[in-house]
């Protein structure tokens, strides 16, 4: 436990300092490592590469590879099969959208940081008592945003939970989340539209990138 802490504790430094975390949806691999290339030239070397399509594995492989800097995760991990291929493919963190001790369970015997997600008394109580100490709030804006984390934060702040809030957030709110020293980092699609990377707009996707870390650059902690 003690060495999963600290593989737990280096991302969550890693994430803190990027603030925020792209969630993408990959459709090729291909299309993956160009995201990831502008992400990490424009100074965001993190992301969730989500398992909802096939392209997840091999993007997250080919990813670690050619950017070793980039803290790449895997997200909406559903299961232990796929949380095995994250972890053979390399993945740096793993996330799902609700708390499920098996996979935490499975996630501790394979030694990767696992982030479960919550938005009730009860998914923090179930996630902390199965390890977890860095939790996904989510969905986020839908579960009563920054009021509604505050409200969760209450009971639970002595035991020093962190959160990283996903669902709903954008450049127009993603700050207020930042104000909450147990908020380590946010995620959002909005950077990287899923028309845009159809379409091939890359340039489009580097100018919400850039405007992402000028926010982050703004955020005082």
């Amino acid at each position: 436990m003690k060495k999963e802490n600290s593989a737990s504790d280096l991302v969550a430094e890693k994430l803190r300092a990027c603030r925020i975390i792209p969630v993408l949806v990959i459709n090729t691999v291909e299309e993956g490592v160009k995201i990831c290339e502008i992400l990490c030239n424009a100074g965001l070397p993190s992301a969730e590469i989500t398992f909802r399509t096939s392209a997840a594995e091999g993007t997250i492989r080919e990813v670690t590879k050619r950017f070793p800097e980039m803290t790449a995760g895997a997200g909406t991990i559903l299961n232990t099969s796929d949380l095995e291929k994250a972890v053979s493919a390399g993945a740096k963190f793993a996330v799902a959208p609700g708390c499920n001790p098996k996979i935490m369970q499975a996630a501790e015997k394979l030694s990767i940081p696992f982030f479960p997600g919550v938005c009730t008394p009860s998914d923090i109580e179930c996630a902390y008592e199965n390890g977890a100490r860095i939790m996904k709030f989510f969905p986020a804006e839908a579960s009563g945003g920054t009021n509604m984390l505050k409200a969760l934060i209450g009971p639970y702040k002595h035991l020093g939970i962190k959160f990283i809030p996903l669902g709903g957030i954008d450049a127009a709110n993603v700050r207020k989340y930042f104000e909450m020293k147990e908020v380590i980092a946010a995620g959002g699609s909005w950077m990287v539209k899923q028309e845009d990377v159809t379409a091939g707009r890359w340039d489009i996707i580097e100018k919400n990138v850039k405007e992402a870390v000028s926010l982050v650059q703004k955020d005082v902690k």
